[in-house]
């Protein structure tokens, strides 16, 4: 029975003689795989005057029971054997050949021809000719090799050729011995040998081995006759067995011929037109000792002969596509006969899977492959099944079949770890999880699944990142397993159940204990990065909305209270082109302006999905233009709490344009940077705002009591406060006002006017007066100090022409009333054309600054 299947087997595999490299002794892995590269290297050779091209398969490990089937199929039969070893001195040299000969005996039966390269061995054994010995001082200095190798494939094809000229010969008065594969050779015992039925199975087994034969020597023709002919003979007698190879070799011919550029993908994909793999050997055009010359050439754009004749005869021969695959069809459903032709079954599956994926049948490719997972082989090793489920993956794969190609890749992964393996190999596990992402719509980028409409199956999903945070835990990565786990709650929120989202938190947090998770890519070793994981979903926020400082803080521009207000606004121009624009511009506008220095705010409406409690720890604000220092908050939103506010302050340092571009956060352990452009659907009032430079802050007391109502409501842009005072005509009285720099800045200038509210008519006559003189001598008012300056309220009415107007005025009597005082930095004073100064020359000597307002 044999053992161990090929994986990588092709049709064109038939026509390939096989060669076996082995290191003898001990020889260091690199040295033995750079000349085994070379050796590799020499895989297509073309022998001259004939066209007839040979293939060369090199294999470093062979099963020797594989072997046994040589007869069977030929490809299969060990005829070469290269043997590496290292020899540093005349006394090692007769044991070292010893080995050589022993590792000849394993192979004995098949093998062509053979031979050794010695490294290291100098002296008088290194300078006798021998031709089945090659001494080289070292692996540097080898520079023979390739044509030490073109020497030995002609000899194997000399020994070759004669099999087959020896097999093909009609021979009527020889008995034709019956060749037998090795479980058959009891159930022959005792046969009758003279029956017309024993010798045809005889004579359609030797034309199927001929064919072979020819195959490997390069007659494609006189293959396909042969086969032709051995499944006539074999179908007559009902060896089926023997009749499912002639069948496959039919195949394999006629895959040769309509594909000559080889069916078996990147890995395996043979030129169409050869020339010479090694650079040394390009050019050469070397004659054989026995007048057969080994040399790279062009082949034709088929491989075969041009001859029109051979043409002719071939296409007769030759199946169709579709046929090869009805033929491949049939000759399984014979393998399927005998439990020990499991391998070859299987094999054949591979072979006509990769030829359907070259005629693009995907359906029947599958069919095919499905049948090779339940072929029944026997026991595996863990090592074997890998191989196994990884072919199945990549022929799945090539074929289209994206997740059920990822189906067989996650198999062999858990394959590398189980419990039968004694240390299981959990970053091959890893790895190969790693490469099943696409076949189920999984990346590992979050910015995948925060557009659109999810894809792919979130139950399978779920799994599958379950078994990477498992297999990263056991690789002793807590990074991995963090930056996984926060992908899956990330990711996957939608779909977890409320018991699920607490056992992955608490798995989260257990995690981050010992390993924070952080905003950096995590690069892997074969150069794989995982981008991180900001949770945007923990709490989801819906709305940002920058807002404005206090009215008491507010910045308006600068205005004189004596002068005129001059129009500054442009002429409006319509465009509709710039439409579009100018409303994403108005989208982003802010209207008011944030100061250096001063505590700013942005709002934000959030919500927890979760069903527990969320704390979120560390949460500020993210921003880029000015130099800014976020005040970091800590919240606790109640489980499925509803759209909640929550304000985030902070101070900008510097001056400039400011643009809130996100916030960051601290949940689980797990530290996020959330930037507005991942989020999808939050509405925003716009992102920049202008940060002016630190104002001054001023704070203003007087010597009256406040008033209980207000006279004239304030118009928005100015702070009032509303003193009252009860006088009689020609009664005078002192306001003393206070002035205190609470800010960092000094107060600069200060400008008083007064204006009379007045609802009746004639009425006249000056209520206040003031000197300046004393308070502007403190100016520039430093931080922290005090300067006061003293209003005179004057009662002078005429009531000769007003018989009513005492009892009009009995009421309040005279009020002073509306003291809006504040920065003038702070505000924007709008003149008035009723507003006039009453002390021009005090009034001329200061700038812009807080007014009085005399009212009735």
């Amino acid at each position: 029975k044999m053992s161990v299947p090929d994986y990588m087997q092709c049709a064109e595999d038939h026509q390939t003689l096989l060669v076996v490299v082995q290191p003898i002794g001990i020889v260091p892995e690199e040295s033995f795989f750079r000349i085994y590269k070379r050796i590799s290297a020499v895989s297509q050779v073309n022998v001259r005057d004939s066209q007839r091209v040979l293939y060369i398969r090199y294999r470093h490990h062979y099963p020797p029971e594989n072997n046994e089937w040589g007869d069977f199929q030929t490809h299969r039969k060990v005829v070469g054997l290269i043997t590496i070893t290292e020899c540093s001195s005349a006394k090692e040299w007769p044991q070292t050949f010893e080995k050589f000969h022993l590792q000849k005996e394993m192979y004995g039966s098949t093998l062509y021809d053979s031979r050794l390269f010695v490294f290291g061995l100098q002296g008088e054994i290194a300078e006798q000719p021998r031709t089945d010995v090659a001494f080289y001082p070292s692996y540097d200095e080898c520079e023979t090799v390739e044509k030490r190798i073109e020497d030995f494939i002609e000899s194997l094809f000399i020994v070759l050729e004669s099999k087959r000229l020896d097999r093909a010969t009609d021979k009527s008065g020889d008995k034709i011995p019956l060749l037998c594969v090795p479980f058959e050779k009891k159930d022959f015992v005792g046969l009758d040998t003279d029956s017309r039925h024993y010798k045809k199975r005889c004579q359609g087994r030797m034309r199927k081995h001929v064919g072979d034969l020819c195959l490997q020597a390069g007659m494609l023709q006189d293959s396909l006759v042969h086969y032709h002919m051995a499944v006539e003979l074999l179908r007559s007698v009902n060896d089926f067995l023997w009749l499912g190879a002639a069948l496959e070799g039919l195949c394999s011919a006629s895959v040769i011929y309509h594909y000559p550029g080889g069916t078996g993908g990147k890995a395996g994909s043979r030129r169409a037109q050869g020339g010479s793999l090694s650079a040394e050997a390009g050019n050469r055009h070397r004659p054989g000792k026995d007048g057969i010359s080994v040399l790279f050439c062009a082949l034709t754009s088929n491989g075969i002969n041009a001859d029109t004749s051979a043409e002719i005869g071939r296409a007769k021969n030759c199946l169709s596509p579709e046929d090869i695959i009805e033929k491949y069809k049939e000759a399984i459903s014979y393998y399927g006969k005998y439990k020990n032709a499991g391998v070859i079954e299987l094999e054949a599956c591979v072979k006509a899977v990769r030829v359907l994926a070259m005629q693009k049948r995907s359906m029947e490719a599958s069919e095919f492959l499905q049948n090779a997972v339940y072929i029944n082989l026997r026991q595996l090793s863990e090592e074997e099944k890998i191989q196994r489920y990884s072919i199945l993956s990549e022929l799945y794969e090539r074929i289209g079949f994206h997740r059920k190609s990822a189906f067989f890749k996650r198999i062999a992964a858990m394959q590398c770890a189980a419990p039968s393996i004694p240390e299981p190999g959990w970053r091959a596990c890893y790895k190969l999880l790693l490469e099943t992402l696409p076949g189920y719509s999984l990346s590992l980028d979050p910015q995948d699944f925060s557009k659109g409409t999810h894809r792919g199956w979130a139950a399978v999903q779920m799994r599958l990142l379950h078994e990477l945070v498992y297999a990263s835990r056991r690789m002793g990565n807590p990074a991995l397993c963090v930056r996984h786990l926060s992908f899956l709650l990330q990711t996957m929120l939608d779909f977890l159940s409320d018991q699920e989202k607490k056992d992955v938190t608490q798995s989260l947090e257990s995690y981050t204990a010992k390993c924070p998770g952080t905003m950096e890519v995590i690069t892997l070793p074969d150069g794989l990065k995982l981008p991180p994981v900001p949770f945007t979903k923990l709490p989801i926020v819906k709305s940002v909305k920058l807002l404005n400082l206090p009215v008491s803080l507010r910045p308006h521009k600068m205005k004189s209270l004596l002068g005129q207000n001059v129009s500054t606004k442009s002429p409006f121009i319509y465009s509709p082109i710039i439409a579009h624009s100018r409303g994403e511009e108005r989208n982003k506008k802010i209207d008011f302006q944030w100061v250096q220095g001063d505590v700013c705010e942005v709002q934000l409406m959030v919500y927890n999905p979760m069903p527990f409690e969320l704390r979120v720890e560390n949460m500020g604000l993210l921003t880029t233009g000015v130099e800014f220092e976020s005040l970091p908050a800590a919240l606790s939103l109640p489980a499925e709490s509803g759209l909640y506010p929550v304000t985030l302050v902070g101070v900008p340092q510097t001056t400039g344009q400011i643009t809130v571009n996100g916030y960051h956060t601290s949940v689980f352990g797990v530290f996020s940077d959330c930037l507005l452009d991942n989020l999808p659907g939050v509405k925003t009032n716009g992102c920049t705002v202008e940060v002016i430079p630190a104002l001054p802050r001023l704070q203003i007391s007087t010597s009256l009591p406040r008033s209980a109502h207000t006279l004239q409501p304030s118009s928005g842009d100015e702070i009032s406060t509303n003193v009252s005072v009860q006088l009689y005509n020609g009664e005078t009285q002192q306001l003393i006002i206070k002035l205190e720099n609470i800010g960092a800045e000094p107060l600069e200038k200060l400008e008083v006017t007064a204006k009379t509210v007045n609802t009746k008519e004639k009425l006249y006559g000056d209520f206040l007066s003031w000197n300046l003189e004393d308070t502007l001598c403190q100016f520039p008012l430093k931080p922290g100090k005090i300067a006061t300056f003293i209003v005179n309220i004057k009662v002078k009415l005429d009531f000769s022409c007003q018989e009513n107007l005492l009892q009009d005025l009995s009421d309040d009597g005279i009020s002073v009333s509306g003291l809006p005082l504040s920065s003038p930095f702070r505000q924007v004073v709008k003149p008035r054309v009723e507003t006039k100064p009453l002390n021009p020359q005090e009034s001329s000597k200061v700038g812009d600054f807080s007014h009085v307002k005399v009212g009735e």
